[in-house]
């Protein structure tokens, strides 16, 4: 996995222990796929304007270490698999000795205008095997 995305905890981010607020990783990991995103050429708007979008469908995490007010997190992501409308990220945080923090899944799905289920476009999976040192897996 490539590290996309980093960043620093925010005392905001952190709950009654001191620790990272379990919710808060959802959106670290969503950060990290939208930088994935934009770092393969396809940021936001280029979905918008291609006339197609994601919608997250299933995200899985778990937890393995806590981090701290100020740790410094670098937040990996591949995609697993693309499929006929679906997107299967793995995902992946360390904090700065390496140790993995929190790691999981999510999956997208690829809609249309009218919010349906639509083909993931052949460009973008042609940009998501260039991008990565090892592609998604066939399906």
């Amino acid at each position: 996995m490539q590290t996309v995305h980093e960043n620093t905890v925010r005392f905001a981010e952190t709950d009654a222990q001191g620790v990272v607020f379990y919710g808060n990783y959802v959106t670290f990991q969503d950060e990290a796929v939208t930088a994935y995103l934009e770092a393969i050429g396809y940021p936001y708007e280029t979905l918008r304007d291609a006339d197609w979008d994601v919608h997250v469908v299933h995200v899985d995490l778990d937890y393995r270490a806590p981090a701290e007010f100020r740790d410094r997190l670098s937040n990996a992501v591949r995609v697993d698999a693309v499929h006929e409308s679906s997107i299967e990220f793995d995902y992946e945080c360390r904090d700065e000795a390496g140790e993995v923090v929190a790691e999981g899944g999510l999956v997208h799905v690829a809609v249309d205008e009218s919010g349906e289920p639509t083909r993931v476009p052949e460009e973008f999976r042609e940009a998501v095997v260039d991008f990565q040192v090892e592609p998604p897996a066939p399906v």
